[in-house]
């Protein structure tokens, strides 16, 4: 691959960091995708991006489906080159955009899997509160539960983001773009307790980081979502955990509670309306079992 080609994919980069604030799993995401699409190009003795066309586009989409990639995968693929593509384009290194000619594989709509509340309780006695560590995985758990915040906005939050006696965040979401969410009382609380005592021990390295690892550092989205995974293990709860099926139950419970569309969009930071409504689904299924089970004649 020729010095400008890596030069045009690392100012791509750092637009994704800098512009669009994308998380450390999204960058991953595109440069993967990207990279597969320069050994391709490689193979057919592609040497420039401007230099390919429509036609090489599909054959590289059927190579992808004879290797039977989901259409997920490739439907996320093609995504990631038509948005760099289109940064190509801003820039001023192409004229057109090949990847805007493509369709995009139908894909078939899956509801966000949640949370049941009665089945989330058993994870927040685990903690040991005693401890510093306790302290915070306590709260980082209460957090995302609480706001609904993505994994990449509960790792960035610094203690001056934080007002306890507000009992609101300042959240640095997709695209820099700010929120205010409020916190409720159990996580405030825990994050009194964290902050006055916990933290403390950590910040050995004079940090802004509100979630700190051992070492005293910013913790990782990672980190996060290993330390999900031996908190759930510790409990009888037979199912996966991520920080993103928290952020999907914490809408669910809001709009089941009575809570309004606009108003979780808002607190989810969504750009349209239109990603919140798959919540709706999720609502309207759950009223369609309770009246399975409980009316008469419902069959």
């Amino acid at each position: 691959m020729k010095t400008a080609n890596e030069d045009m994919l690392r100012s791509f980069i750092e637009y994704l960091q800098v512009e669009k604030n994308a998380s450390s799993h999204t960058i991953s995401n595109y440069e993967r995708d990207i990279h597969d699409f320069v050994e391709f190009m490689k193979q057919q003795i592609i040497t420039d991006f401007a230099a390919v066309s429509y036609f090489q586009i599909r054959g590289y989409l059927s190579i992808l489906y004879k290797k039977e990639y989901n259409r997920r995968t490739i439907a996320r693929k093609c995504s990631s080159l038509r948005s760099f593509y289109r940064f190509l384009m801003r820039e001023g290194n192409l004229s057109f955009n090949p990847f805007q000619l493509v369709t995009t594989p139908k894909l078939d709509k899956r509801l966000p899997q949640y949370f049941y509340p009665q089945d989330l309780e058993p994870l927040f006695q685990v903690s040991d509160t005693s401890q510093p560590l306790g302290q915070r995985n306590q709260a980082m758990l209460e957090v995302l539960y609480a706001s609904g915040v993505r994994v990449s906005e509960l790792v960035g939050l610094d203690v001056q983001d934080i007002d306890l006696d507000v009992g609101m965040a300042l959240v640095f979401g997709k695209g820099a773009k700010e929120r205010y969410v409020p916190l409720g009382q159990f996580a405030l609380d825990v994050l009194d307790l964290y902050i006055q005592d916990g933290r403390k021990t950590l910040n050995t390295k004079n940090e802004q980081a509100l979630f700190l690892n051992y070492r005293g550092s910013r913790i990782t989205d990672r980190s996060v979502r290993r330390l999900l995974t031996q908190m759930i293990d510790q409990t009888s709860i037979n199912q996966n955990i991520t920080p993103h099926k928290l952020r999907h139950t914490f809408a669910t419970h809001l709009l089941e509670g009575g809570a309004d569309l606009r108003s979780v969009q808002e607190l989810l930071g969504h750009v349209n309306i239109s990603t919140t409504q798959i919540y709706t689904h999720i609502s309207n299924e759950r009223l369609r079992e309770v009246y399975r089970r409980a009316h008469p004649r419902s069959k």
